[in-house]
């Protein structure tokens, strides 16, 4: 189906930023730094996160991963996530701050909502929560929550956490009840946080598109899959009788030194030179995608020269004009 909407309704500074209809932006996953073992070193991951905002990247995306279970081999960005959307708040001005994404099940709603909130206020406007019902069994035991009960849980917790944008809510669910002599604050700078749901996060395409600011999905194995996959959630929006909602994925990249190297599988990516990579990235745009979080982790070349050749070949065609990006001095 052909979706004509002209642009996203606005929540705040960082989504309105990183998602206009039919163009696709580039963001980085945190940690931004190549390493082959599950714990990163971190190294100058701040310096990293301030010159990927120089160069004029859309995002940048932290993992929830509470613990580092072996069997998975990532232990994300090691820092708590909302902790380090403080740090990220005060330490930047114009990249939006994502991310990707928190388990609902392993938290409090009311905890996730006011941590949200106090990094969209200190940062002016610039958190977009990508929420997940998540996907390491290990995990669950050591916050004894069942496993199983994870889809009911991000449900209920979802519920949760939109009510707390509203002045004194009242409401009943399994994780509490509100009345009018309590209320949650801050409120987030544009009345409520973007919430971009995670693949399925256990519940239904329907429930899915009714509900999310936004989807975010996997990379699938050619554009026509990648296209149909869109097609059919933007058609469950229209279902709803709901406005377009943006689409992202993330993707790892391995950028080789000859710009013409052609692609060659890796885990969720690919290595390949950064003329193909435009090329791919246009092939999603078409696809649908509105939105690309690469993750150099499996990348063999140096991280700054990578940052760099990608901000001198890529972000001329996929920065919005008027984006939150800030130009070199």
């Amino acid at each position: 189906m052909t979706h004509h909407d002209t642009h996203f309704a606005p929540i705040n500074r960082g989504y309105d930023s990183v998602f206009r209809p039919g163009r696709l932006s580039v963001g980085l996953v945190a940690p931004i730094e190549n390493h082959h073992g599950p714990i990163p070193t971190m190294d100058r991951h701040l310096e990293r996160v301030r010159l990927a905002e120089e160069l004029g990247f859309a995002a940048v995306w932290l993992r929830d991963v509470p613990f580092n279970v072996d069997s998975f081999g990532d232990a994300g960005q090691l820092h708590d996530p909302f902790v380090y959307l403080g740090l990220l708040a005060g330490a930047t001005e114009r990249i939006a701050l994502g991310t990707a994404s928190i388990v609902l099940p392993l938290r409090h709603p009311a905890h996730v909502a006011k941590a949200a909130a106090s990094a969209d206020v200190l940062s002016g406007g610039r958190v977009i929560l990508g929420v997940a019902s998540g996907d390491r069994p290990d995990e669950f035991p050591a916050m004894n929550v069942p496993f199983e009960e994870r889809g009911e849980r991000f449900r209920e917790s979802f519920e949760y956490l939109t009510r707390m944008a509203d002045e004194r809510p009242r409401f009943t669910n399994s994780f509490g009840t509100t009345n009018t002599a309590i209320d949650l604050l801050p409120k987030p700078t544009g009345g409520r946080l973007p919430l971009m749901i995670t693949g399925s996060s256990r519940q239904t395409p329907e429930w899915v598109a009714r509900h999310g600011d936004g989807w975010m999905t996997y990379p699938r194995a050619n554009a026509v899959q990648t296209s149909h996959a869109i097609d059919q959630y933007r058609d469950a929006v229209d279902a709803a009788g709901r406005d377009m909602q943006p689409v992202m994925q993330p993707l790892y990249i391995d950028l080789a030194d000859d710009p013409s190297e052609r692609m060659r599988p890796i885990h969720l990516g690919y290595r390949l030179g950064v003329d193909r990579l435009g090329e791919h990235l246009r092939s999603l745009e078409a696809a649908g995608v509105n939105h690309v979080a690469l993750n150099l982790r499996f990348n063999t070349s140096p991280v700054e020269p990578t940052l760099e050749t990608l901000a001198n070949h890529l972000l001329p065609d996929f920065t919005h004009q008027g984006a939150l990006t800030c130009q070199p001095s």
